[in-house]
Parts: structure tokens; sequence; C-alpha cells
């Protein structure tokens, strides 16, 4: 698996070509990688991008253009090896997708799909474009999934840690069932001055969901109180998550133009909860910034 390189004096940033992952965020400073390493004993995976779906579809597959699509959860993306189209400076680098005889075997529209990372100083921004390429309209969603080291040192424990919010509100968040489907509303997550202890029960009930643009900044706060990294984004939801009981070092803070299905959910691709939609020829265009903060 190829493997790319963004670097400046502060940070080094690698990047598999297969699915076009965020694999390495390290600190040239102090030495501190602040990603996920894919451990399979925990999540095999480190920052996927999620495309076509976010989440899971209701009985795992959709209805478009009169017929139904199964997919997994979160598409296929991920799992595809994009092409490297430019790089520049070692400071940006453009990945590209585009659909072929095996995507529409799984999703019924044509498409190019480019993301791009930018390196500036100690902020790495994720660009994501999703480009219409066929004669019809088309229906879509992408997300983000990158997880954090958490704790940083393995004498501490995660639950000593904090989520850090850019509003003193309390937060609402949905949940999941047992089926990945969107099932439980309106849950309360008690904000104390924007701070949020990462409780060791949080994940219990998988992702918590966080809709309404509630929050566009979220960091990750260690015991002593300082933020060590912040994701923004402006994204209309974001999900936060750890695999519940595994007690794995990290958690994700994931932004979302898309969620998985309710559970009461009927209907097709087009009626899907924030659905994003595209006419011919247009271009959807997104980004979130990934900031280390020493």
């Amino acid at each position: 698996m190829q493997k790319f390189y963004l670097e400046n004096m502060n940070l080094k940033i690698t990047i598999n070509q297969q699915g076009a992952e965020l694999v390495s965020i390290l600190s040239k400073e102090n030495g501190q990688e602040y990603l996920w390493n894919a451990d399979e004993k925990y999540w095999k995976r480190s920052a996927p991008v999620l495309f076509p779906i976010v989440g899971s579809l209701k009985d795992k597959k959709f209805t478009a253009e009169g017929s139904e699509w199964p997919m997994s959860q979160h598409g296929f993306a991920r799992d595809m090896e994009f092409k490297m189209v430019k790089q520049a400076d070692g400071k940006r680098i453009l990945f590209g997708l585009e659909s072929n005889e095996d995507t529409l075997k799984l999703y019924p529209y044509k498409f190019a799909l480019e993301i791009e990372y930018i390196l500036d100083r100690y902020k790495l921004t994720t660009v994501w474009r999703v480009i219409n390429t066929d004669d019809k309209e088309i229906h879509f969603q992408i997300g983000g999934h990158p997880a954090f080291n958490c704790p940083l040192k393995n004498e501490e424990n995660q639950s000593d840690y904090f989520f850090n919010f850019d509003t003193d509100k309390d937060l609402k968040y949905n949940l999941l069932s047992e089926n990945g489907l969107v099932d439980s509303y309106d849950n309360v997550l008690a904000n104390d001055g924007g701070l949020v202890k990462i409780d060791e029960h949080m994940f219990d009930k998988d992702a918590l969901i966080i809709e309404g643009g509630q929050a566009n900044k979220v960091s990750i706060v260690k015991p002593d109180g300082m933020a060590y990294l912040s994701v923004s984004f402006e994204a209309p939801l974001f999900g936060l998550w750890s695999p519940a009981g595994k007690g794995a070092p990290f958690v994700c803070i994931e932004p979302w133009f898309g969620r998985a299905d309710a559970e009461d959910f009927s209907g097709d691709i087009s009626e899907r909860k924030y659905d994003n939609k595209l006419a011919v020829g247009e271009t959807f265009e997104a980004e979130y910034s990934i900031e280390v903060e020493l």
C-alpha cells in the first residue's frame, strides 16, 4: 500500500493511497503521535472517509432509480484505491476517485470524489469535493471519522480526559439501536462551561450523534485542563465515538454531512435525513480541520 507525506517544521502527515485515508499526525517537536494506529484489537482504521453514505441503512439497503441497492455501513470509498492527482510543495496533496463499473454495481450514480489535504503550521485541513459526472441528479452523504489517541500516556486514564465544545450550553444527542439505526432522541450531554468528562460508559450505546449545528469545534482536553487537539467544522452534525466496552485508547470526532437511517425510516435515497443532492455538472465542497495545540 503506497503512502504519501506532507511535512513542515511542526508536523509530519502520512496518508494511505487506499481510501485516501489519513493514518498519522506526528509532532516533530515532541514526538507525539496524535492519530490512532489502526490496531485491529480495537479498530482497524485511523480516519476513513465515509462515502456515499454515513452510518447504516435501514435493512442494509437503499432504494434509488426504482431498484434496491445493498450497501454496508459508511459506504465503499474507504476501501477503494484513490489516484494521487497532484502534490505541491510538500504542503498539500489531492486524491481522486471516479465511478467505474464496480461502483455502479453498488451505487447507481456517476461521480468524481476529490479529497485534498492542506498542511499549514499545526493545522491539517481536509477538503471534500463531490462532482456530479452523471446525466441526472445524484444523491449522497459524506463524512469524516478521524480517531485520536486518548489518553496520550500509558499511565493515564481516558476517563481523566475531557471534550471541550465551543458552546457552554448542554448538548442534545441521539443514539443508535442494535441495528445501527437512530432510535433514541434528545438525550442530554451536560456541559460544564464547555467541558464534558469522557466517562468510561459514554459510548456504551455506540456513537453520540449531535445534530443541529450545536457546536463547530470540539477539542480533547488533558487531565491538566489543557487542550491538545481540536477539530473544527461547519457540518450540520457530528459524531463522538469509541468502541463500547473495549477500553480503546482513542476517541473519534466525526464531522458529518449525513447519518444513519432512523429505525422507522421508509423511502428512497432522496428522502434520507441529510441527503445531499447535486444537479448535473454541479460540485459539492466542504472541509474540516484538525489542529494540534502545544
